[in-house]
């Protein structure tokens, strides 16, 4: 089978994506729990671009084939999983097998999601991951009874779907970004409450604004300085809430001030864990729930563009040259 192969990480983004190769591999053998997934599609992540450059939490053991979700079919399947095979499925992958950008991956059957019949597969190959965090994040802000959620990363597909489930349950956002064009694109959208951290008076914006629509729930995405500015923005009783980190850089600039006397809190969030809280039938749940909005085109995820195994090194450098603009869909 065609695959990528990342022969060695490297913290240069631009060598890392260079070092990428296109090698046939052997179709690998199952365990009793796994099935072989044909490829439909496989996006590019932010988890990926860190993966191959050896930050993220994931480090496998290499040369490796990257890629940690994808849609296909299962074609073959071990004695455990042998009435799955024909299923149309999203999966996610973080073992230490190989990854999804390749004509075929393995997965565990905890790791699937069946698909309903109507699902389109490009979303699908996009489903495991995005839509759960965002279903996820909006379930606490709803828990703590919010007006309002501060967000960074907003030209980011979670970011967009946070939107689309905050006007369905009457909540506004803060959207923040850090390019001029970024803003300017969501504000066309007809989004509100846009925000460019570079503004020079961005912090005050940000601080006004909190209090004004009374956010007490924040997403950071980025980590770094920027989550001490929403930390310190929003009004007392508030939870920061970190489920990314994109800057690569620790968190900063917290005033412990609000921490100490403002009732005010930091917390983490990992979907596995999320996911790992639920039983089987409550998951279920949640993710038909996804499906069918998805289908019905209530959610989306936003696709830029298409490329093959053999033009992965394009595809990725478009990625990284515009991240706002939508996912890209590796099809093999």
């Amino acid at each position: 089978m065609k695959s990528v192969v990342l022969p060695a990480y490297n913290k240069n983004i631009l060598r890392a994506i260079l070092s990428l190769e296109i090698q046939e591999k052997e179709v690998p053998k199952l365990n009793d729990d796994e099935v072989l997934i044909k490829t439909h599609a496989a996006p590019v992540n932010p988890s990926d671009v860190a993966f191959i450059q050896g930050g993220y939490n994931i480090v496998k053991q290499l040369p490796a084939v990257p890629g940690f979700e994808g849609s296909g079919v299962i074609v073959d399947a071990g004695k455990n999983a042998n009435d799955l095979i024909k299923k149309k499925v999203s999966a996610f992958v973080q073992t230490n097998h190989d990854g999804s950008w390749a004509e075929y991956f393995v997965a565990r059957k905890k790791d699937l999601i069946i698909l309903q019949d109507d699902m389109d597969m490009d979303q699908a190959a996009c489903f495991t991951v995005n839509p759960f965090t965002a279903y996820a994040l909006m379930e606490i802000a709803l828990i703590r009874e919010s007006k309002a959620i501060v967000q960074n990363a907003a030209g980011a597909q979670v970011a967009a779907l946070i939107r689309t489930m905050a006007r369905e349950n009457e909540m506004e956002v803060i959207n923040i970004v850090r390019k001029a064009e970024t803003a300017a694109f969501l504000k066309q959208q007809g989004i509100q409450h846009v925000l460019n951290q570079t503004d020079d008076t961005f912090e005050e914006q940000l601080k006004s604004l909190s209090l004004q629509l009374q956010a007490t729930t924040a997403l950071d995405a980025v980590g770094g300085e920027l989550a001490g500015q929403m930390f310190n923005a929003m009004a007392d009783d508030s939870e920061l809430v970190v489920y990314g980190g994109l800057s690569g850089k620790p968190l900063s600039g917290i005033g412990l001030m609000g921490v100490i006397f403002k009732n005010k809190i930091i917390s983490g969030f990992n979907l596995m864990d999320w996911k790992r809280e639920l039983d089987t039938s409550e998951f279920e749940q949640v993710s038909n729930e996804l499906q069918d909005k998805i289908i019905s085109g209530i959610y989306k995820t936003e696709i830029q563009e298409t490329v093959g195994l053999d033009q992965i090194v394009q595809g990725l450098k478009t990625y990284l040259g515009n991240m706002s603009g939508g996912k890209i869909l590796i099809k093999p």
